[in-house]
């Protein structure tokens, strides 16, 4: 099969998450958040043969592509096929707990190439941008029907677009001539809404709100704060935790969330009495975020904006740790 995909930080999380520690048995378990067309999990299980792995995706399409990829693996390999913030909510606490967890939070080549949701306005498909096409409010749903200071409100807050009301007010009158359907159409609009010297710069001027949109319709910030605490809590004592991020939204969360572990105390400086146990949850293993070389860069351009952060548990996290995150995904 044709890989579309290239996993970033590769040997970074390889290195990091190596299951092979004092505290670590050689059948190991781990769960990969974000499955994709399963390249972490390919080279997980290529070089820890005592490796097994859940896979988690909500795109039943992608993970058919991965179950085809890692076949060769048998049993080792298992799926889910829904959100990862679902699965740790959820998951059997009686049965076998994971020694590893990677998130890896970008969105896979895949979806802008071989998708055709519109994730991408280098071709013209139908504005959509569902992970699982099968629920929710599409793209195209939310820019034929949200009002205008929503949608400038929308833009602003996830990708910090400094011409989101020009962008929606032209969005809005566009679509009075009727609906807005493609991806095409959508950059279009935007191309027109901005000033001259705004088209030309180091990115297309519709990049940010196709990223502010892709955002919106998976709840990718409301998902990760829970998802993150769930999934810490999941994770056997000694275990390691990596996430991935690509912009400061959700690097912020996984940094504060990290930090918040790290701490002897997250309780309010007001509270009288420490209800979130008064000791450290967690050894942070990557004090600061680890970033892609200048190789991997050049080979491999979507990894120039990835960083990842790694922690070892010592013991659950509380109900503080959560709250303390929880209002950076608005």
């Amino acid at each position: 099969m044709e890989i579309v995909h290239t996993p970033v930080l590769l040997q970074e999380c390889l290195d990091y998450l190596s299951p092979f520690g004092e505290l670590f048995e050689k059948n190991a378990l781990m769960i990969d958040s974000t499955l994709g067309e399963g390249g972490h999990s390919f080279a997980f299980l290529s070089k820890f043969p005592g490796l097994h792995i859940i896979g988690l995706d909500a795109d039943k399409n992608i993970q058919a592509r991965a179950r085809e990829r890692l076949s060769l693996f048998g049993e080792r390999m298992k799926f889910f096929n829904g959100w990862f913030n679902d699965f740790y909510e959820n998951y059997d606490m009686s049965g076998e707990r994971p020694d590893l967890i990677l998130f890896d939070l970008g969105i896979s080549v895949y979806h802008y190439e071989k998708s055709g949701r519109g994730f991408s306005f280098r071709h013209d498909e139908p504005l959509d941008m569902r992970l699982n096409a099968s629920e929710g409010e599409s793209a195209g749903d939310i820019v034929n029907s949200w009002k205008e200071d929503e949608l400038a409100n929308m833009i602003y807050l996830y990708s910090d677009e400094k011409m989101s009301r020009r962008i929606a007010k032209a969005i809005v009158e566009a679509r009075m001539g009727g609906k807005i359907t493609s991806s095409k159409a959508l950059a279009e609009i935007i191309w027109n809404a901005v000033p001259a010297n705004y088209r030309y710069g180091q990115i297309h001027p519709a990049t940010r709100t196709f990223q502010a949109l892709r955002i919106a319709v998976n709840s990718e910030l409301r998902r990760l704060p829970k998802a993150l605490h769930s999934a810490f809590n999941v994770l056997k004592d000694g275990g390691k935790m990596g996430v991935i991020t690509f912009h400061s939204l959700e690097d912020r969360i996984v940094k504060n969330y990290f930090r918040n572990l790290g701490k002897q105390c997250v309780c309010p400086p007001e509270q009288a009495v420490c209800t979130c146990g008064g000791t450290a949850c967690a050894e942070i293993l990557t004090r600061k975020p680890v970033e892609p070389t200048a190789h991997e860069v050049k080979t491999n351009s979507p990894s120039r904006s990835a960083k990842l952060r790694v922690v070892r548990k010592i013991h659950d996290a509380s109900a503080q740790h959560f709250m303390a995150i929880e209002e950076e995904a608005m």
